[in-house]
């Protein structure tokens, strides 16, 4: 079987090394900017939201010990829109595959899904917004901040697509999507914040960063009235600290697997070049880089819980992932997002070689010897990389970019599928 196939080279690519963080002291000196508005007693509402951050639940252990500290009231609010179904039962179900429970954490979690209307925006539309984050005395949100997948603009996503998006619940993030498409992401996202920021018992968040690695590079507590100022800062900043695929064009892109807690789209935009309302088949038509010719999905994370979106920016995948899917999740969040074109599914095969022997011969030279192939586990794993000897000579010239050992053959396991990457 291998020899119809390119030879392969294992990679590590090196990123910027970013110091360890102190999670216990970065909150607790950064809760000294918030403390002169918190009074005992008060109810806070901690939003937390659907994401695969690492640490994510010691450090929200960290800031509820914080509020009860200060003799606050903490609880936590699912802030994810309308991820798990938009169900309640759903996101309470993706808050415990990371670890965050009432039992671990030792507060309530109030995952109701209803909203209610803050106000008019200036652009004349209903601000939606969580009934618990009204009720409560104050909110707090914790969320990363990086590139937004569906645009590119300063704010990104963070603490104020959480606490617009992810406590819009499924109404509100929905009403937002659907402004978006006239109106702009961003703005959208800036007319409905300042009415939350006006209206709602917002205190502030805490903003997270991570570098190529998927490590914490820093957490910071950022009071409300400094998130529309510092989140695109901190944006700026992560997205300097992104991994990225070291290659301009690439003819067939194999990614292991995508979920939610990759990426809001599975995989991430800003990694492969492609956008959630479509994208160009033609290096000369595209602007992105890399110009991604092919991309084969093998299968989905299990924090997923069966909602494939972003597989519609493949062109391949496999029987065992369509198996997955969950329909109804999959169909809520596209339609919610108003993103269509992620739920779209593309050819799907039995075994992986079957579908890697098929993209190679859609390729415009479908010689198994020429094919610039990259295979990674997910887009916010690009530390270990397997490429084609297409691209031997572009990885000896590259500053950050290491071959380990020579180039093998394609592993395959007795059913025709991909052995795990790195142990051919």
């Amino acid at each position: 079987m291998s020899h119809d196939f390119p030879t392969m080279l294992a990679v590590q690519q090196r990123f910027e090394f970013t110091p360890l963080v102190d999670f216990k002291s970065a909150v607790s000196s950064g809760f000294e900017l918030i403390k002169p508005r918190l009074k005992p007693g008060m109810s806070v509402a901690v939003g937390v939201g659907s994401r695969g951050i690492s640490n994510l639940s010691e450090i929200v252990s960290l800031v509820i010990a914080e509020l009860k500290k200060t003799g606050m009231k903490p609880f936590i609010i699912p802030a994810m829109g309308s991820h798990g179904g938009a169900t309640p039962e759903g996101q309470m179900e993706l808050l415990a595959g990371y670890g965050l429970t009432e039992e671990s954490m030792g507060v309530s979690i109030r995952p109701s899904m209803e909203v209610a209307p803050l106000g008019v925006s200036a652009a004349g539309r209903e601000v939606l917004w969580s009934r618990e984050a009204i009720a409560a005395d104050g909110v707090f949100v914790i969320n990363r901040v990086k590139p937004h997948t569906d645009f590119n603009g300063l704010m990104g996503s963070g603490l104020t697509k959480m606490l617009v998006v992810g406590l819009g619940k499924h109404a509100g993030a929905s009403a937002y999507h659907a402004g978006a498409l006239t109106l702009g992401y961003e703005e959208s996202l800036e007319d409905l914040a300042r009415v939350i920021f006006d209206r709602a018992p917002v205190l502030g968040g805490l903003a997270l960063i991570e570098n190529a690695t998927h490590s914490t590079a820093r957490l910071e507590v950022v009071p409300a009235e400094s998130i529309s100022t510092r989140e695109p800062e901190l944006c700026a900043e992560a997205q300097r600290l992104m991994p990225v695929l070291p290659f301009d064009e690439i003819d067939l892109l194999i990614v292991d697997q995508i979920g939610k807690n990759i990426s809001g789209t599975g995989m991430d935009t800003n990694v492969i070049g492609r956008g959630v309302h479509g994208f160009h088949l033609t290096p000369g038509q595209s602007q992105d880089k890399p110009f991604i010719w092919r991309i084969f999905v093998r299968g989905l994370t299990p924090e997923t819980h069966g909602n494939a979106i972003g597989i519609g920016m493949a062109e391949a995948t496999t029987s065992r992932l369509i198996a997955e899917v969950d329909a109804e999740a999959l169909r809520t969040n596209v339609i919610t997002a108003r993103s269509v074109q992620c739920a779209k599914l593309p050819m799907d095969f039995e075994a992986d070689a079957e579908a890697i022997r098929a993209m190679l011969a859609s390729l415009p030279d479908p010689e198994p010897a020429k094919a610039r192939i990259v295979r990674i586990r997910d887009t916010l794993s690009l530390g270990q990389l397997e490429v084609s000897s297409a691209l031997e000579d572009e990885v000896t010239g590259h500053a950050s970019l290491e071959a380990l050992g020579q180039a093998e053959p394609m592993a395959f396991d007795e059913s025709g599928n991909l052995m795990p990457l790195g142990q051919a």
